[in-house]
Order: C-alpha cells, then sequence, then structure tokens
C-alpha cells in the first residue's frame, strides 16, 4: 500500500530499525532514535542493490517518489544508478577543485619539509603572479599556453630566474594534482625552452685562488664589531648556508667534540647536518664566547642578543670591505669551497654531503647527515689549513695528495 504523508508524519521509531513500503522499490527507513531515511532498492545485473534518496523531511514524499522514477529510468538503460551517482560526485569534485584550492592543498601537504621562509616565498610567489590569472580556474583545464602566459608576465619585469621558479612550482602543483586524480597532465613539461634562459651566476663569489688569498687577507682588516668580524672569518672554515651561521646557538656547538649539529628545523631539506669543526673554527668560536657564550645565539643582533644577526650583517660588511653584489656575497663561502675542494680532488660525494646539498631520494635523506663524517672531518681541516696558506700567500699544499700522505 502507498504511503502518505500523514503516515509517515506519524511513524514513531521502535527498538529496531523497521520500513515503510511505498511501492516500486521505495521504503522509508525508520531508525530507533527517530530518524527517517529514503531508501530505493533495486536489482541490477542480477544482483540486488540500494541508494539513499535523502532524509525526511527534507525531501518529501513527492521529491522521493520523483528520484526513484529518476533511477529506473537509469537502469531500464542499463545504468546502474550507485555508479551514476558516483560518477556524478567525481565530476562535481573536478569542477569545483580550481588551480588554487589544489596549489593550497599541494602546500599544506607538503611545507613541514621545507624551512619556514622557503615555504613563504612559493606561497607568495603563487597568490602575486599565479593566482590573479589561473586561480579560479579548474585545475584539470589549463592548459600550456595559460601557464607560459603567466610566467611571461613575470619574465616581462625581468625576473628571469623567478619565472622559472614559478613554473617550477606550477609544475609541482600539477604533479600533485595528477597523483591524486584531479588532473590529467602536468602542462609545464610542454613549456622547456618557452622561457628565456636563466643567469647560471646565482650568487657572486671568488674561486680563482689568488682572488680568494686576497679576500682572506681583507676580512682580517675588518675594523667593525668583534661579532661580524668572527662570523666572517668563521663563515669560509665551515661554509654553512647564511641563514644557517646567523642562527647557530652555542647549545648546538659541542667543543669537545669538535663539531656543531644544526638541528633539522633549521635546514633548507629538514635533515640535521654535522659540521666538523676545525682547529681554527674552534679559535674563532673560542674568540667569540666571553661576549656572546651567556646567551643563546653564537652572533646575537646588535640590538638585542634574543635575536640573530640581521640577515645582511655579512654581506654589508663584504661591501664594506670593498666587495661588490657581483663580487662577492656571504652565500659566496659556500661557492669557494665547492669548487676548490672539488678542484683539489676531494671526493665529491663527501663535499656535497658537507654542502648539505639536497637528497633527492627521500629515505636516503632520513640518515645520510652523518654519510662520508670520518672523511669529511679529515677535509675539514685540511681546509682549514689550506685557508690558512692561501691567507698567508704561501705554497698551497694540494688537499687530497696531504692526507693521503698521513
Amino acid at each position: 500500500m502507498a504511503l502518505t504523508d500523514t503516515a509517515i508524519r506519524n511513524a514513531k521509531p521502535k527498538d529496531k530499525t523497521y520500513v515503510l513500503n511505498d511501492g516500486r522499490g521505495l521504503n522509508l527507513e525508520i531508525s530507533p532514535k527517530g530518524g527517517k531515511w529514503w531508501r530505493l532498492r533495486y536489482t541490477f545485473g542480477g544482483k540486488p542493490n540500494r541508494i539513499s534518496l535523502g532524509t525526511y523531511p527534507e525531501i518529501s514524499l513527492v521529491q522521493a517518489r520523483e528520484r526513484r522514477e529518476e533511477a529506473r529510468k537509469l537502469i531500464a538503460q542499463g545504468i546502474d544508478p550507485s555508479n551514476a551517482r558516483k560518477d556524478a560526485r567525481v565530476q562535481e569534485q573536478q569542477q569545483i577543485e580550481t588551480f588554487e584550492l589544489v596549489a593550497r592543498q599541494w602546500h599544506e601537504k607538503f611545507n613541514s619539509k621545507w624551512t619556514p621562509g622557503h615555504a613563504a616565498r612559493i606561497m607568495t610567489s603563487l597568490e602575486k603572479d599565479a593566482f590573479p590569472w589561473i586561480g579560479s580556474k579548474a585545475i584539470r583545464d589549463i592548459l600550456p599556453p595559460e601557464v607560459l602566459s603567466v610566467a611571461r608576465r613575470v619574465e616581462s619585469r625581468g625576473a628571469i630566474e623567478t619565472a622559472h621558479r614559478l613554473v617550477g612550482n606550477i609544475g609541482m602543483v600539477f604533479r600533485y594534482a595528477v597523483a591524486a586524480g584531479l588532473a590529467d597532465s602536468d602542462p609545464t613539461r610542454d613549456l622547456r625552452g618557452a622561457l628565456s634562459p636563466t643567469n647560471e651566476k646565482h650568487h657572486a663569489s671568488l674561486t680563482e685562488p689568488g682572488a680568494v688569498s686576497e679576500l682572506l687577507r681583507t676580512i682580517e682588516t675588518y675594523k667593525g664589531s668583534l661579532i661580524t668580524r668572527c662570523a666572517l672569518r668563521l663563515a669560509p672554515l665551515v661554509f654553512v648556508r647564511p641563514g644557517e651561521l646567523r642562527h647557530a646557538e652555542w647549545s648546538e656547538i659541542n667543543e669537545e667534540a669538535a663539531e656543531w649539529r644544526i638541528p633539522a628545523h633549521k635546514m633548507k631539506m629538514r635533515t640535521q647536518h654535522i659540521v666538523p669543526l676545525s682547529k681554527q673554527a674552534l679559535a674563532v668560536l673560542e674568540e667569540i664566547k666571553p661576549l656572546t657564550g651567556t646567551g643563546r645565539y653564537v652572533f646575537p643582533g646588535e640590538r638585542t642578543a634574543s635575536r640573530p644577526m640581521s640577515e645582511n650583517t655579512v654581506t654589508a660588511a663584504l661591501r664594506r670591505l670593498g666587495y661588490a653584489k657581483d663580487e662577492m656575497t656571504g652565500h659566496g663561502f659556500r661557492s669557494i669551497a665547492s669548487t676548490l675542494l672539488n678542484e683539489l680532488g676531494w671526493n665529491r660525494d663527501a663535499i656535497e654531503r658537507q654542502l648539505a646539498h639536497a637528497e633527492r631520494n627521500n629515505v636516503r635523506a632520513a640518515y645520510n647527515f652523518a654519510e662520508f663524517l670520518p672523511e669529511r672531518r679529515k677535509m675539514m681541516q685540511a681546509w682549514a689549513d689550506h685557508i690558512d696558506a692561501l691567507r698567508e700567500g704561501g705554497k698551497v699544499v694540494p688537499l687530497f695528495k696531504a692526507i693521503g700522505e698521513e
């Protein structure tokens, strides 16, 4: 017997769930707590199935019957209503998955692997240079010319490297979307060679031994604060990134073990990094310890010891010493070490590990911070001795041979 609105309104809950039949597969299921759900029972491909048509009173008796008839029409056409509903949900989700939404999901998922500053720069770049033009577009529908147009707006203002980084970040968003089933392909793959090439000289530095010798001697003439002077002297001995140097804390330095352990959260790739300390590096730390050793930071700021020195302090000191921005930067000490150590025959893997360059294999990155450590300890002491020889202008002994003869 068909249901009526009065019968449905008056239906009371019982100890167990029970069903009121309306006919042609439509039922009203009533739970012990009083909830009322419309269900459609049907057979498809010889197998029984059922789907929900909504709840009462949100879905009235008339609306439930209309939904039942729509489902029965699909069955008559050889379409399973349950599968049709799933397909509709997928299509609806794809329609609302805009580039901005997916990009923010990607950023939220992976930003823990980056330093806070790097994560912030990525999002700022997307918000400034990508979202205004392609952010509201369905990610599945974005084509290579649209991405190229976004990149060329950045390129047109002379920011060539920024444009390349932006395309790289957009590509990572698309690869994430492809893996999640939200896009069919990565359109940035078709943009290779479409932008102006970048300048390969990323960080200014001096790598010719004579020029390095002059730099080291010039550093010794620095007349500014002791904190800055010690930072300048330590930088070539440890060749860490400028941000890692200025954020160095006394609690991270073990003078007895002659090593500096930089915590993972301070590193670009979020992996703890060990810096073996040469006798010369320990001497620099010993010099500054009476001044800053009771505080947190090895190189505190000028205004307050509760914060590290400014990110521009070392570079500004180099400017005062007469080095232009296209000659030498705080980051340039890494280039000097990388170039000369490779030229002098050291194990490239040991050099790369000491430079803490990115490890593409996440499993290896979890434990390789200590790889080649015995060799790195020898290398860092020999490097410090090499720096002394360069500064003094005496005969420079090839590092690799000197160690091999021990």
